[in-house]
């Protein structure tokens, strides 16, 4: 019995300070690359007229570079570190630090988070994956690879809407309804988030309320609200407000960037940078908040393979130019779709709030939090400091309920 005891309590030590221990010089730089990436990405995104909601994480888009440099030839592994930042970088360092990482925040056992997520390279029904690079792909990026045939087109879009909803445990049945592109390699990430609060919402604290996409469109959906101690910064100059509310293990943070009013996001997202981030967060103060969030979910799609071109990509995505040859030992490849499938998901979940600081003096007059119009978020990772998502909600799933001039 005595024996049984210490080797459980060493194992517990053991699972303890694997948790604990920090990453690896190769990974912290990737993280940082990848927190870089997010705005470069976003802004690049947020160019493109119609588009509404954005979801995206910079870390499986890292990753997902990081695929395209296994796969390259020619010019394309130094443009994936060109996009990364990581022009210095050793090949093997990148793999390695880009897999760790990965690895490092998607541990949602650690994290108490629910993030499920999928990758898979397709190829052409006539292609061959080459032995090496099947096992670095899986052994880095964990991959999965498979070939269809889209002179079937109706049936191989069923069977990456099938995968995708496995992937992601259903959450995201079918969200590709159509492909320009089917003539490449495609690569798609399929993943589902739903973090777990630090302090819950209580379930019965949520009624429909009212969201306003913009002035002529208002929808109606549920509303989920908490009054509790977050730190927050009210930029007066610049007419915003900027929440932080901690999730889980307190090792992610949600961040929510909104306008006094209801706007286009345009002018807050030309102030969103890396280091106007860092300004903001730094002047946050703990206060008593009443906060009011849309009990939704996002599901998103997004087609990487433009804004990938336009931020230095362009070789792998140019079909006259593309040496993926690595895939199959063929020049007969070009990177023809990066799709980025995500399903976000906020609702009452979490740890059990503190009651007792109800009866402080610091729980008086709390300031309104009102999320019922168009904000920036981004989830941020405690530890390694990358951005695990970034994005806008501008237009949740919700009954309309006016659309006039």
């Amino acid at each position: 019995m005595l024996m049984l005891t210490v080797v459980t309590l060493c194992l517990l030590v053991m699972a303890a300070s694997s948790e604990d221990k920090a990453l690896s010089s190769h990974a912290a730089t990737m993280a940082d690359n990848s927190a870089s990436l997010a705005f470069n990405l976003y802004h690049t995104m947020a160019k493109e007229k119609d588009l509404e909601n954005i979801l995206i994480s910079p870390v499986v888009v890292a990753s997902t570079l990081g695929l395209v440099a296994l796969a390259g030839k020619e010019s394309t592994p130094s443009q994936v570190k060109a996009v990364l930042g990581a022009d210095k970088v050793l090949d093997e360092h990148l793999h390695a630090g880009l897999a760790e990482l990965l690895t490092d925040v998607s541990n949602s056992t650690a994290r108490n988070v629910t993030w499920k997520l999928g990758s898979r390279l397709y190829g052409p029904s006539s292609i061959s994956f080459a032995d090496g690079f099947v096992q670095s792909s899986k052994k880095f990026y964990n991959v999965e690879h498979s070939k269809i045939n889209f002179r079937d087109k109706k049936t191989a879009m069923k069977s990456i809407n099938t995968w995708m909803s496995k992937s992601t445990g259903g959450k995201l049945p079918e969200v590709i309804k159509d492909m320009e592109r089917t003539d490449g390699a495609m690569i798609i990430n399929a993943m589902f988030f739903k973090p777990h609060w630090h302090e819950q919402f209580h379930h019965k604290m949520v009624d429909d309320r009212t969201f306003l996409v913009h002035h002529s469109l208002t929808i109606s959906l549920p509303m989920m609200h908490r009054t509790g101690l977050y730190p927050f910064f009210e930029d007066k100059d610049n007419k915003l407000c900027v929440l932080s509310m901690p999730l889980a293990h307190n090792m992610s943070t949600l961040i929510i960037i909104m306008p006094y009013h209801m706007e286009p996001l345009e002018r807050l997202e030309k102030l969103l940078t890396r280091k106007q981030l860092d300004d903001w967060l730094s002047k946050q103060e703990e206060k008593a908040m009443a906060v009011s969030l849309p009990k939704v979910s996002l599901e998103v799609g997004h087609d990487l393979q433009k804004y990938l071109g336009e931020l230095g990509l362009t070789e792998a995505v140019d079909k006259a130019k593309a040496d993926l040859s690595n895939i199959s030992g063929k020049k007969d490849l070009y990177l023809s779709n990066v799709l980025h499938v995500s399903a976000l998901e906020w609702d009452t979940p979490g740890n059990t709030f503190n009651t007792s600081i109800y009866s402080s003096e610091r729980m008086k007059n709390p300031k309104l939090f009102y999320a019922d119009h168009p904000f920036i978020f981004l989830v941020k990772d405690n530890r390694s400091k990358s951005i695990l998502f970034i994005g806008r909600m501008v237009h949740p799933n919700g009954k309309k309920m006016k659309d006039e001039l």
